[in-house]
């Protein structure tokens, strides 16, 4: 089945479309995609996971067309951010 992967950082972003076996879970999509190996420093026992922007845990099966994201972490409070801009 055909999935897709995300990823991005400040400065660079990562889509890339996949063949998975059925059954497959956001887990193994993620390592199949390899994009470990080009982003070594995402670690998925920290960094949250989903599919199409909610939230789901790694164990979750994907289905054909969904499109796994890997979450960085938050570096700055958006509430903070608003009140520096006024």
């Amino acid at each position: 089945m055909n999935v897709g992967v995300c990823y991005a950082e400040s400065d660079r972003q990562l889509w890339m479309r996949l063949e998975v076996p059925d059954d497959s879970t956001i887990e193994q999509a993620i390592l199949l995609s390899g994009v470990l190996k080009l982003y070594p420093e995402i670690n998925l026992s920290t960094q949250k996971v989903g599919i199409f922007g909610k939230i789901s845990p790694l164990d979750t099966t994907v289905k054909e067309g969904d499109r796994v994201e890997i979450y960085r972490q938050i570096t700055a409070d958006p509430q903070t951010v608003q009140r520096r801009r006024r």
